[in-house]
């Protein structure tokens, strides 16, 4: 293994928690490298108006948004570029990172901002109205459909939590649930079930998304008798989960289930000293730009405190 570079403090993935870890890693003097990932920005870049991220009163698209962060984080000084990691090796310290299965650098400290993706059904017309009312986050983009109606696929807690919220929002919520019954917990399907302007269809899957620069439709297929049926509705959402993008780590960093990580409670920090977690790949409860935010500020100064101390201690002994 040839080392090509040696770097004070990694930044592994983009968006908002990558992005802000870089501008508080910059102004601490930390020298960041970011590696973007294949998606620069994250998933915001594949979301249309943003309404709800504090400072942007008229409001904002996604993709601006994530320009200003990276923007920021230039400015502050960050090393921006694109490429991805694609392997690591975190057994001991310097910590060293394949990029693009080219070359490998090592790193004094990492954060791993590398986010989650949204499980989709695999639908073409999902992927060409994506943005134009199909969506994968019911609280990001529900208050766009007020007072319409709208429907959701998924049959877990994360699908009924965000039905509910619709419910508040829209005059009717389609649920869509594959199977005669839902994986959800009890409480939360008893929710579901006593809400009157939420209606389950069992036994149901997507057949198509009917609209053409935006959605238009629903086409429900019944999974027993193959029988369809079309129902007219301003807005799809996709709930049937997400999948953490943390699959080089597997071996090193402890993660659930899932595959989230898991950092110690009110740290960014992973079971390894020196590597850092923030963003969607280490929080699958509220996954929202702010919170992925603040959860990169965190990162970064989690990072700086460690660095000071590895400083500390190397001039001291």
């Amino acid at each position: 293994m040839v080392i090509s570079e040696k770097i004070h403090c990694l930044i592994i993935g983009s968006g908002p928690a990558g992005y802000t870890a870089a501008i508080y890693a910059s102004r601490a003097g930390l020298k960041p490298v970011m590696y973007q990932g294949l998606q620069p920005g994250g998933q915001l870049t594949i979301t249309t108006e943003v309404e709800n991220y504090p400072g942007y009163p008229e409001g904002v698209m996604g993709p601006q948004m994530m320009k200003d962060f990276e923007a920021q984080a230039q400015r502050m000084g960050a090393d921006i570029r694109w490429g991805m990691a694609t392997k690591v090796d975190l057994s001991s310290r310097p910590f060293k990172i394949e990029i693009d299965e080219e070359k490998w650098v090592e790193a004094d400290s990492v954060i791993i901002a590398t986010g989650a993706s949204a499980k989709w059904l695999g639908l073409e017309s999902e992927q060409r109205l994506n943005g134009y009312g199909v969506s994968a986050c019911a609280v990001c983009d529900g208050f766009f459909f007020k007072d319409k109606e709208v429907a959701i696929v998924g049959a877990g807690d994360t699908a009924a939590e965000e039905a509910l919220y619709l419910s508040k929002l829209c005059t009717k919520v389609h649920m869509l649930v594959r199977r005669d019954e839902m994986r959800a917990s009890k409480v939360m399907q008893q929710r579901v079930l006593s809400t009157p302007n939420i209606q389950i269809y069992w036994n149901s899957e997507t057949a198509e998304i009917l609209g053409d620069k935006k959605v238009s439709g629903l086409r429900i297929r019944d999974t027993q008798t193959g029988e369809t049926k079309d129902i007219e509705l301003s807005a799809f959402f996709v709930a049937i989960g997400h999948t953490p993008n943390s699959g080089i780590f597997k071996g090193f960093i402890d993660m659930d289930e899932e595959g989230y990580i898991n950092t110690i409670p009110g740290t960014s920090k992973t079971n390894i000293e020196g590597v850092f977690a923030c963003g969607d790949v280490q929080d699958k409860m509220y996954r929202q730009a702010v919170t992925a935010a603040g959860s990169g500020c965190a990162a970064a100064l989690d990072a700086e405190r460690y660095l000071g101390a590895l400083a500390f201690n190397a001039a001291h002994s």
